[in-house]
């Protein structure tokens, strides 16, 4: 059974970081709601959910996302890029202890769970503002020993990796290509989204489904017409902080 660990939207969730869009007045009451919905999605798709408190002071921290990546062999804890992120990762430390080795980024380097793309063997990292090369060489070392290749791969005119690209299934990935060099992902099936909406490349693929929001129709007729099973979510409110479907939860398989 897929593990799914999630935390709860935070009460100063209006405080969160913004990078790439213009910040707007975000509705926490409606946040938690959506992040509710969410979890409740995971769970009608066969996940265990392991549900984290809310943490009053990280405002991100429902994007949980951001704190590790978790492998079949280990879970690395990433050292997040914006400074107010960084406590984030100690109760995702404790949380992931049960079910994997830890190992960790260490200072200086900085990354983003959002900017890493894992596609079997290999890892992709996005060269973003809140993740760098020190990070992918580090990554190099801890995880080469199981075989694992990291890259980075450069972005433009967006957050993370995983606003421009994701993983469909294992041969196939939905991509924005005007956020980064398609070059990258040569010999993967590639799903265009539509190009009316710029931020629909973010999918989550669980047991046969995939979690995709609401707002973006053009594109799910796309995968639907693929043969693809959605289960739609709406989470406009947590797009507001930058957010995606794949930022709220951690699986661990």
């Amino acid at each position: 059974m897929l593990i799914a660990i999630t935390r709860d939207v935070s009460p100063r969730f209006n405080e969160c970081e913004i990078t790439h869009i213009d910040r707007s007045p975000i509705d926490v009451n409606i946040a938690q709601t959506q992040h509710h919905t969410y979890v409740q999605t995971l769970k009608e798709l066969g996940c265990a959910v392991l549900e984290l408190p809310s943490e009053t002071d990280l405002p991100d921290s429902v994007f949980v996302e951001d704190t590790a990546v978790v492998l079949p062999e280990v879970a690395l804890l990433t050292r997040p890029g914006a400074d107010s992120r960084k406590p984030e990762t100690e109760s995702i430390a404790r949380a992931l202890t049960p079910y994997r080795e830890i190992l960790r980024i260490e200072p200086p380097a900085t990354v983003d769970g959002g900017d890493v793309l894992v596609l079997g063997k290999k890892i992709f990292v996005g060269m973003s503002s809140r993740s760098d090369q020190a990070a992918v060489k580090q990554m190099n070392h801890l995880l080469g020993k199981f075989g694992y290749q990291t890259k980075g791969v450069e972005l433009h005119d967006c957050l993370h990796l995983k606003s421009a690209v994701t993983r469909v299934d294992d041969e196939t990935l939905l991509i924005n290509r005007n956020w980064m060099d398609v070059e990258n992902f040569e010999g993967y099936r590639l799903i265009d989204i539509d190009p009316s909406e710029p931020y629909a490349a973010n999918c989550l693929p669980i047991n046969g489904a995939i979690i995709y929001p609401t707002a973006f129709p053009k594109t799910t007729a796309t995968l639907e017409s693929r043969g693809y099973k959605i289960k739609p979510v709406l989470v406009d409110e947590l797009a507001k902080a930058e957010g995606a479907v794949t930022c709220c939860s951690l699986i661990v398989a």
